[in-house]
């Protein structure tokens, strides 16, 4: 569990689409074996310290006559922001992908020093 030891808690989310494959032909949608799509997120404001990051899908757009196999994970979280990561393997193939995500951490105060 992760404490929060001050009154100054913040929250902070958004919505991307992170690709949409089908358009170009890239390779979620015509590609095989390991592929993996990254985007760097900013926070509205650095926290205080590193932040508990959620991800999920809210939208995907995927082909019916192959298995459905996906990862989404927020990696190398900061008190800045994060790397989205969406994975998939095998034979998947994936038009689109939409993913929401929130951050929740504690904000500097007024009175936070940096001394070094």
């Amino acid at each position: 569990m992760k404490r929060l030891r001050n009154h100054l808690i913040g929250i902070d989310q958004g919505n991307i689409v992170l690709f949409s494959d089908f358009e170009n032909g890239g390779d979620m949608w015509t590609g095989r074996g390991p592929r993996d799509r990254r985007k760097h997120i900013a926070f509205s404001e650095p926290f205080r310290t590193v932040p508990t990051v959620h991800v999920g899908i809210t939208m995907w757009d995927v082909d019916n006559e192959t298995p459905l196999r996906a990862d989404v994970a927020a990696e190398d979280v900061a008190p800045d922001g994060f790397q989205l990561v969406f994975r998939t393997w095998g034979d998947t193939r994936v038009a689109r992908v939409r993913i929401t995500w929130m951050a929740l951490g504690e904000l500097r105060q007024v009175d936070d020093w940096d001394l070094y």
